[in-house]
């Protein structure tokens, strides 16, 4: 299992989408006020908006929450958020990269290192793991849209580069340029729109674990992923699914 799945599984095995509902809503919540703050309050005219509140509809955030996270951006109140990233290594060599929107920089640095350090890994310098993965941009459409061929002739039509698609849905990849366009097009194609739409750091080479190396490799990426700053973690890693099944026992 690599790929878009191996995030939606882990997602599915920790119950996220129920017993931390909250905290993906505070999460997304942030996102929209960052991208309304930085281009305005219309979706039509601010793809990274139109995007972020889409992948807020996928996770059923209730429209009141979107509304308010957008005039809160526009309220002159609303905590000035940076972008960060940060690059390091799990237990095993597993290349890890981290997404962040933080109103304190030190803060946020220092939780991350210390998350990293309880969990066996270590935090790198910017550009230590970058090489590991490609930027790209990803949407997720459930299963249920439509079949592998006809996901593949539509995506590949609509100017995508890549499609992958098993049993838990399809993950389209674009050249970053062609996000937005990529959306639109297969938005009206299939008439749903995604689950998510996103820039992403692809692992190039995903490198497989057991289950004792899968057991270090989800303590960290729960820790990171319970700290509220950090909005996206992606790793060059693939767990196989008997290994998530024996994990879940």
């Amino acid at each position: 299992m690599a790929g878009h799945s191996q995030f939606k599984n882990i997602m599915h095995r920790k119950g996220a989408q129920d017993k931390k509902k909250s905290k993906i809503f505070s999460k997304l919540s942030r996102e929209i006020t960052m991208a309304a703050k930085m281009g305005g309050e219309d979706p039509n005219s601010n793809p990274r908006l139109r995007l972020a509140v889409a992948t807020a509809r996928a996770q059923s955030m209730p429209k009141d929450n979107i509304e308010r996270a957008i005039q809160k951006a526009l309220g002159g109140d609303a905590e000035n958020y940076d972008e960060m990233r940060y690059e390091g290594y799990a237990p095993g060599g597993i290349g890890i990269i981290v997404e962040a929107l933080t109103d304190n920089r030190n803060r946020t640095a220092s939780d991350v290192r210390s998350i990293f350090g309880k969990a066996g890994g270590n935090l790198g310098e910017s550009g230590s793991v970058g090489f590991m993965f490609t930027r790209v941009g990803e949407i997720i459409f459930p299963a249920s849209v439509a079949d592998a061929d006809a996901m593949f002739e539509a995506a590949l039509e609509a100017g995508a580069d890549e499609v992958e698609s098993d049993e838990d849905g399809h993950a389209v990849y674009t050249d970053p340029a062609d996000l937005h366009a990529v959306v639109a097009t297969l938005t009206e194609a299939l008439g749903e729109e995604p689950e998510s739409a996103k820039l992403i750091f692809k692992p190039n080479e995903p490198v497989e674990v057991d289950k004792e190396g899968a057991e270090k490799l989800l303590r960290l990426l729960d820790a990171l992923e319970d700290n509220d700053d950090v909005q996206t973690v992606y790793g060059t890693y693939s767990i196989p699914a008997d290994v998530l099944a024996e994990l879940d026992k």
